[in-house]
């Protein structure tokens, strides 16, 4: 009996923790922005096999999340959208999955990697994440620019990938100006420059 309900309370507090919203206090995965993403391995599909039973608790699963251990993603210099997100126990969590599935189609130069708390909790260690779902953007440079704890919005990630996408183009070079010519009280043309 005492070791039933001690498995229930165990159970009510992991269902509790999912879409929990730190805000800005909580996990201390929040003040991971503006820093360096920490570089950890992570479980790929190669790793398991091809079963994604092994590597997510989600039902619809995109392979293109597991493809890429999060290390070697870091190294290929593109932006990246790091997912914490056990849908096995939080709704919350398979609504952003779903979500995150469009976006990619539509941001193909991102790297979209999930991490489930079941199959990588190495990766739950080291960003710090308590708590479902957690987002993170990481720019090309592996500088952690967004950490969202708890669901994000269409509108509200769809920004924040733009301006990680964009390229910002150099302002072509301008000609120098030619020094200007003044007359002199001469009545003769100096130059000034």
């Amino acid at each position: 009996m005492v070791k039933r309900l001690g498995l229930l309370v165990l159970l009510a507090a992991g269902l509790s923790a999912c879409n929990a919203d730190f805000g800005s206090v909580g996990g201390g995965g929040v003040f991971l922005e503006g820093k360096q993403a920490p570089s950890v391995k992570t479980k790929t599909l190669a790793d398991v096999g091809g079963d994604m039973s092994k590597i997510t608790s989600y039902r619809y699963p995109d392979p293109r999340m597991y493809q890429i251990s999060f290390d070697d993603a870091l190294k290929k210099h593109k932006p990246i959208v790091l997912e914490f997100a056990t849908p096995g126990h939080c709704t919350q969590c398979d609504q952003q999955l779903q979500m995150l599935k469009a976006m990619m189609d539509k941001y193909p130069q991102v790297q979209f990697l999930h991490m489930d708390q079941y199959y990588n909790p190495e990766a739950y260690d080291a960003f710090q994440v308590r708590g479902e779902p957690w987002t993170f953007v990481i720019d090309a440079t592996g500088v952690v620019k967004e950490v969202y704890p708890g669901r994000m919005l269409y509108q509200e990630i769809d920004p924040v990938l733009a301006d990680v996408t964009s390229v910002k183009k150099s302002e072509p070079s301008k000609p120098k100006a030619e020094p200007k010519q003044k007359q002199g009280s001469d009545g003769g043309v100096k130059q000034n420059g």
